[in-house]
Protein backbone atom coordinates (compact mmCIF):
# COMPACT_ATOMS: atom_id res chain seq x y z
CA UNK A 1 0.00 0.00 0.00
CA UNK A 2 1.41 3.05 -1.04
CA UNK A 3 -0.22 6.22 0.15
CA UNK A 4 -0.79 9.30 -1.70
CA UNK A 5 -0.81 12.98 0.05
CA UNK A 6 -2.91 15.81 -2.05
CA UNK A 7 -3.47 19.35 -1.19
CA UNK A 8 -6.40 20.03 -2.87
CA UNK A 9 -9.99 21.21 -1.57
CA UNK A 10 -11.72 19.85 -4.89
CA UNK A 11 -12.83 16.23 -3.25
CA UNK A 12 -15.54 14.12 -4.72
CA UNK A 13 -18.93 14.73 -2.34
CA UNK A 14 -19.40 10.74 -2.94
CA UNK A 15 -15.80 10.11 -1.42
CA UNK A 16 -16.32 12.80 1.26
CA UNK A 17 -19.64 10.85 2.21
CA UNK A 18 -17.82 7.41 2.45
CA UNK A 19 -15.12 8.63 4.88
CA UNK A 20 -17.22 10.67 7.00
CA UNK A 21 -19.84 8.19 7.47
CA UNK A 22 -17.04 5.75 7.65
CA UNK A 23 -16.05 7.19 11.06
CA UNK A 24 -19.35 7.99 12.56
CA UNK A 25 -19.51 11.66 11.36
CA UNK A 26 -23.17 12.00 10.37
CA UNK A 27 -23.74 15.37 11.09
CA UNK A 28 -21.14 16.20 8.50
CA UNK A 29 -23.13 14.12 5.61
CA UNK A 30 -27.06 15.58 6.82
CA UNK A 31 -25.77 18.01 3.44
CA UNK A 32 -23.28 17.31 1.72
CA UNK A 33 -23.97 20.48 -0.14
CA UNK A 34 -22.19 22.55 2.96
CA UNK A 35 -20.12 19.83 3.65
CA UNK A 36 -18.26 20.63 0.12
CA UNK A 37 -18.30 24.20 0.91
CA UNK A 38 -16.62 24.18 3.68
CA UNK A 39 -14.22 22.35 2.39
CA UNK A 40 -14.02 24.75 -0.54
CA UNK A 41 -13.85 27.92 2.05
CA UNK A 42 -11.35 26.62 4.79
CA UNK A 43 -7.86 27.60 4.97
CA UNK A 44 -6.48 24.29 3.52
CA UNK A 45 -7.05 21.15 3.07
CA UNK A 46 -5.09 17.91 2.81
CA UNK A 47 -6.33 14.48 1.71
CA UNK A 48 -4.51 11.29 1.80
CA UNK A 49 -5.41 8.36 -1.16
CA UNK A 50 -4.75 5.07 -1.65
CA UNK A 51 -4.79 4.58 -5.40
CA UNK A 52 -8.30 6.23 -6.38
CA UNK A 53 -9.66 5.78 -2.76
CA UNK A 54 -10.21 8.20 -0.37
CA UNK A 55 -8.64 6.95 2.79
CA UNK A 56 -7.85 10.24 5.03
CA UNK A 57 -8.33 14.13 5.29
CA UNK A 58 -7.33 17.12 7.67
CA UNK A 59 -9.02 20.04 7.09
CA UNK A 60 -7.53 23.65 8.66
CA UNK A 61 -9.57 26.82 9.13
CA UNK A 62 -8.20 30.09 10.28
CA UNK A 63 -6.13 33.06 9.13
CA UNK A 64 -2.72 31.14 8.38
CA UNK A 65 -0.85 33.77 9.79
CA UNK A 66 -1.85 34.22 13.81
CA UNK A 67 -3.90 30.91 14.07
CA UNK A 68 -5.23 27.56 12.96
CA UNK A 69 -7.65 25.92 13.53
CA UNK A 70 -7.69 21.98 13.31
CA UNK A 71 -11.21 21.59 11.97
CA UNK A 72 -11.50 18.04 11.04
CA UNK A 73 -9.11 15.21 10.97
CA UNK A 74 -10.17 11.63 10.19
CA UNK A 75 -9.02 8.23 8.26
CA UNK A 76 -10.69 5.11 7.31
CA UNK A 77 -11.46 3.04 9.56
CA UNK A 78 -9.48 0.26 7.66
CA UNK A 79 -6.55 2.64 7.14
CA UNK A 80 -6.26 3.91 11.06
CA UNK A 81 -3.56 2.90 12.77
CA UNK A 82 -1.38 3.20 9.76
CA UNK A 83 0.74 6.66 10.52
CA UNK A 84 -1.46 8.36 8.23
CA UNK A 85 -3.69 10.90 10.37
CA UNK A 86 -0.02 11.49 12.28
CA UNK A 87 1.56 12.39 8.00
CA UNK A 88 -1.52 14.60 7.56
CA UNK A 89 -0.92 16.72 10.94
CA UNK A 90 3.08 16.81 10.35
CA UNK A 91 2.72 17.99 6.95
CA UNK A 92 -0.27 20.70 8.69
CA UNK A 93 2.15 21.90 11.55
CA UNK A 94 5.40 22.01 8.88
CA UNK A 95 3.46 24.23 6.58
CA UNK A 96 2.10 26.46 9.56
CA UNK A 97 5.10 25.83 11.78
CA UNK A 98 5.09 29.87 12.21
CA UNK A 99 1.88 30.20 13.68
CA UNK A 100 1.37 30.53 17.10
CA UNK A 101 -1.81 29.37 18.27
CA UNK A 102 -2.60 25.73 16.68
CA UNK A 103 -5.72 24.74 18.15
CA UNK A 104 -8.53 21.86 17.92
CA UNK A 105 -11.20 20.96 19.78
CA UNK A 106 -11.96 17.34 20.36
CA UNK A 107 -14.02 14.25 21.98
CA UNK A 108 -12.03 12.75 25.25
CA UNK A 109 -11.12 9.50 25.08
CA UNK A 110 -7.46 7.82 26.37
CA UNK A 111 -6.25 7.05 22.24
CA UNK A 112 -7.00 10.42 21.24
CA UNK A 113 -5.59 12.68 23.91
CA UNK A 114 -2.67 9.90 23.56
CA UNK A 115 -2.45 10.97 19.76
CA UNK A 116 -2.63 14.58 20.07
CA UNK A 117 0.12 14.34 23.07
CA UNK A 118 2.51 12.37 21.08
CA UNK A 119 2.07 15.65 18.09
CA UNK A 120 3.17 18.11 20.42
CA UNK A 121 -0.55 19.34 21.57
CA UNK A 122 -1.49 20.41 25.05
CA UNK A 123 -4.90 19.91 26.66
CA UNK A 124 -5.90 22.91 28.06
CA UNK A 125 -6.74 21.12 31.53
CA UNK A 126 -2.91 20.79 32.15
CA UNK A 127 -1.28 23.95 32.46
CA UNK A 128 -1.97 27.65 31.99
CA UNK A 129 -4.17 27.26 29.07
CA UNK A 130 -8.01 27.44 29.13
CA UNK A 131 -10.79 26.99 26.65
CA UNK A 132 -14.53 27.44 25.62
CA UNK A 133 -16.47 26.48 23.30
CA UNK A 134 -20.60 27.13 22.31
CA UNK A 135 -22.15 24.58 20.33
CA UNK A 136 -25.49 24.26 18.38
Amino acid sequence: MTICFKNSKNINVDQLEKLYNDVEWFAYTQDLAILQQALSQSLDVISAWDGDELVGLIRIVGDGLTIIYVQDILVLNAYQNQGIATKLLQQTLNKYNSVRQKVLLTEEAPDVRHFYEKNGFQSCDKGFLVAFAKMN
